[in-house]
């Protein structure tokens, strides 16, 4: 089955010559063929945002679920197998699922035009409207306005997390332009909610709210939170919520957690006080400060311990240094990075806080920058792992205890996590 499965994505990505082609009108004639699938969503929460979209969707899928709600996920990418990509009322979807849902894809397609992403967005609103749930939970995949998933009717709730430098080949070069497309998905009929935001990407989000006519409740001005000695505390107009501390590590999953929060309380479900604090405990979200162990936790002394992050833009290396000066003590850094990822500006973020810098580029990583250029983006500062598995066998040397950060992208996350899930330690 799964060999079937990936034949299938094969044979998508021939029928389009652009991986990433950002328009709406080659998934509007395909859904239009498969009946408008997407007009049969339950009610849905649309989640935009350069960095803190997964974490974000990860708690309003935890909450929503201590809230005894079913909850239908869309996420991307996926970083072991596909089917992480599509939850359907809880689960991931099993492969027959999947299967069947690609078949009538292509074959409703019948070899038209349309990108692989297209494809899965069709194949995961024909599942969401089949099988049922009190909520949708749909992460954009690039961008906002002329993503897939924006083909939607206006969602219960439009959510957009912190906006960094990313993608600028595509939205601008500045965050202010980002954010204009990130905001593409607010529409009439919705409330939005945002969390921290610079004052120039607030006033887009805030522009865009306005000519939609739509209720927007942003951080620090309709809700708050703020840490406290077991926890945070949220606040809004009418509760103030003692929660423990969110399961994810880093003090900027306070405000995915503070927009997941405040999304569900707008949205109008039914949602117990108690649920948000039993979704603090529970969320679950793979290489987001997620320690690992064996097999390569091994390849450290006795007493270290080997972190993964897939953070890769600015945004997200300033999460990461803030995570390593909240640590207790130094940090060690190995490093592999995407082609066309602006790898100079991630290591200016996060060097001065790295005890040392490790560059790697793994052989199955896809689109990895060569171990060179990361070294020349560093300054000199990295040296060549070159590989994860080099790179800690040279910090293991003096036989002295580490903590160890593997870092700086989706794709090397992927690998890594792929190595543990075949020794059955992965939470995925």
């Amino acid at each position: 089955m799964r060999s079937r499965i990936d034949h299938r994505i094969e044979r998508l990505h021939t029928l389009y010559p652009r991986l990433i082609d950002l328009r709406l009108e080659r998934l509007e004639r395909l859904l239009a063929a498969l009946g408008h699938p997407e007009r049969q969503l339950p009610p849905t929460i649309h989640v935009a945002g350069t960095n803190g979209k997964g974490s974000t969707c990860a708690f309003l899928r935890a909450i929503a679920e201590a809230a005894g709600l079913r909850a239908h996920v869309y996420i991307s990418p996926h970083l072991v197998r596909f089917n992480e990509r599509i939850r359907l009322a809880g689960n991931l979807v099993t492969d027959e699922a999947l299967d069947d849902a690609l078949a009538e894809i292509e074959r409703v397609n019948d070899a038209a035009p349309i990108t692989v992403f297209e494809a899965i967005t069709a194949a995961a609103f024909v599942l969401f409207a089949r099988n049922p749930a009190d909520l949708a939970i749909i992460e954009v995949g690039l961008g906002g306005k002329f993503d897939a998933t924006n083909v939607i009717p206006p969602p219960l709730v439009a959510a957009i997390t912190a906006i960094s430098l990313d993608h600028r080949e595509f939205f601008g070069d500045t965050e202010a332009l980002i954010a204009l497309e990130k905001s593409g998905i607010i529409k009439p009929g919705s409330r939005v909610i945002t969390g921290q935001q610079p004052p120039d990407v607030l006033d887009v989000i805030t522009a865009t709210a306005q000519v939609h006519a739509v209720p927007l409740l942003a951080r620090g001005r309709d809700w708050q939170v703020n840490p406290t000695t077991d926890g945070f505390l949220f606040r809004d107009a009418s509760v103030a919520l003692s929660l423990p501390p969110p399961a994810l590590h880093g003090a900027h999953q306070m405000d995915n957690a503070g927009i997941a929060i405040a999304a569900l309380r707008s949205s109008g479900l039914i949602v117990p006080d108690h649920a948000y604090a039993q979704g603090m405990r529970d969320v679950e979200w793979p290489a987001r400060m997620q320690q690992i162990g064996a097999p390569l936790a091994n390849l450290l002394p006795v007493g270290s311990s080997l972190w993964l992050d897939g953070a890769h833009n600015p945004g997200g290396a300033t999460a990461i240094a803030d995570a390593l000066q909240a640590f207790d003590g130094p940090t060690h850094l190995v490093v592999g990075m995407k082609q066309a990822k602006d790898c100079a500006e991630f290591l200016r973020i996060v060097a001065p806080f790295a005890a040392s810098i490790q560059a790697v580029a793994e052989p199955d990583q896809h689109l990895a920058l060569p171990v060179e250029q990361i070294v020349v983006a560093s300054g000199g500062i990295a040296r060549p792992g070159p590989t994860v598995d080099a790179a800690l066998r040279h910090l293991a040397i003096d036989d002295e205890p580490k903590r160890v950060l593997i870092c700086g992208s989706l794709y090397l996350a992927g690998v890594i996590l792929a190595r543990l899930d075949r020794s059955g330690t992965a939470p995925l």
